[in-house]
């Protein structure tokens, strides 16, 4: 294998967690690198659903797992999750950082607070407190894994911290306050028992690829939601693109070998935000609908996704973002049926007419954006038994290689359904070619 990062291509819900899965068999080291539990990654194997939330959705393979110092990890939830999946992997392997960040009650209250005070101005968080969470860690006044650990050291931050936000809770938002004992007393329980999992991550991966280990990195949510480079300020609190992975792991750009994005064969999005090839009729209600296995419904919030047809654009700019080596393509069997597919392979602004092939801008002018569509003849035959490319149909392979004649990146795998072997391998995603840019942007 190598030193590989999965990120996701789109706003999220991509099929990551399949892809991660395929990747990770042969994967020493999983290390899931920012987000927290407002993620959620599905994987099927043998028929059964598992969900991951927290914990790197490679640990089917029993590999060593780890949630870098990047994450923010609200610990009831977490030792929730190891409960549940605690006979189907191997936590003896699972690590968390000493230095990510820690959901505190508070941040869940504030969270739920200001979404519903937003009015029609809502972002579509998760209210699972990530964004209060990084905004304590950026104002540097975050509590981390490492301080549950420490009864003084968690007692002194709660004795300080909790009156300051119980002055917003009060205040702003009319809510009960928090008593420092009752949290104190819960959370430092919780650390004792998340103790045996807290390591120096960061250390672990820097050995690793001193070893020559394979390690694969793994990104919650997908490009357009990233705090610096998505459709601000419908984002997440972090950075999913490949560049967050350095970061977020704890090492240094030149250690990753590959970069590989996942999308699916048409576009979602759950929660607010500009959606330009959204489509609210039929075509989005069979886009949704089509496969039980498949349902748009968000794993984290159950919210339906809202769904739409593939968007080139953007696809470009996740290129360009992340630096993507190959891109692997999820769902193709959700288009089975349609009679005919469209790609928004341009836009239109709606105010002054001009039209762009590349994305103009990713801020407030997004909202203005209309598809120009290019029309494709469905194959309306199953995709669900192909396990080559020869075995497409001739139109679902047009679909393909048009998508990856524009988006100037190759397609190595294809996904054609929920289950493991549902797979496609076109080309090794690990050590094909190196993309070069030739895209002039």
């Amino acid at each position: 294998m190598a030193n590989v990062i999965v990120v996701g291509a789109q706003f999220g819900d991509e099929g990551k967690a399949k892809v991660t899965d395929l990747l990770a068999k042969n994967a020493d080291v999983v290390v899931r690198y920012q987000g927290g539990c407002n993620a959620g990654h599905t994987v099927v194997v043998d028929g059964e659903t598992y969900k991951f939330h927290l914990i790197p959705s490679g640990a089917l393979y029993q590999k060593t797992c780890i949630m870098g110092p990047g994450m923010v990890i609200d610990p009831e939830r977490f030792l929730s999750e190891v409960e549940a999946l605690g006979n189907l992997i191997s936590v003896d392997k699972l690590r968390v950082s000493t230095t990510a960040h820690v959901t505190m009650p508070y941040h869940l209250m504030i969270d739920a607070a200001e979404e519903d005070s937003r009015g029609d101005q809502k972002i579509g968080t998760t209210k699972r407190g990530i964004g209060p969470t990084y905004a304590d860690k950026c104002a540097r006044s975050g509590i981390r894994v490492e301080d549950l650990l420490d009864e003084k050291v968690l007692r002194s931050k709660l004795e300080w911290m909790i009156p300051r936000k119980n002055v917003i809770l009060e205040r702003l938002y009319n809510l009960p306050p928090l008593k420092v004992e009752e949290v104190f007393t819960q959370y430092y329980e919780y650390g004792q028992r998340m103790a045996k999992y807290v390591s120096d991550t960061a250390a672990i991966i820097f050995n690793s690829v001193g070893q020559k280990k394979n390690i694969l990195f793994e990104g919650a949510q997908g490009t357009l939601l990233d705090l610096d480079h998505g459709s601000y300020p419908y984002v997440t609190s972090s950075s999913p693109t490949a560049g967050g992975a350095c970061i977020g792991a704890g090492i240094g750009p030149t250690i990753i070998d590959r970069v590989i994005g996942v999308s699916k064969a048409y576009m979602t999005r759950v929660g607010e935000g500009p959606f330009p090839t959204e489509q609210e009729g039929e075509v989005g209600d069979m886009l949704r609908q089509i496969g039980k296995a498949w349902a748009e419904v968000g794993v984290t919030t159950g919210r339906p996704r809202r769904c739409g047809w593939f968007d080139a654009v953007l696809g470009r700019y996740s290129v360009r973002i992340n630096g993507l080596d190959c891109l692997a393509i999820t769902k193709l069997d959700v288009l089975d049926e349609f009679d005919e597919i469209k790609i928004c392979n341009a836009y239109r602004d709606k105010t002054t007419g001009e039209t762009f092939k590349e994305l103009p801008s990713i801020g407030a002018s997004f909202k203005n954006m209309e598809p120009i569509y290019e029309t494709f003849k469905g194959w309306k035959s199953s995709t669900s038994e192909c396990r080559s490319y020869k075995d497409l149909p001739v139109e679902a392979r047009k679909y393909l290689d048009f998508l990856a004649d524009e988006l100037d990146v190759s397609i190595a795998i294809v996904s054609v359904g929920p289950q493991r072997d549902q797979t496609i391998v076109i080309e090794d995603p690990i050590h094909g070619p190196k993309r070069v840019l030739t895209r002039s942007t």
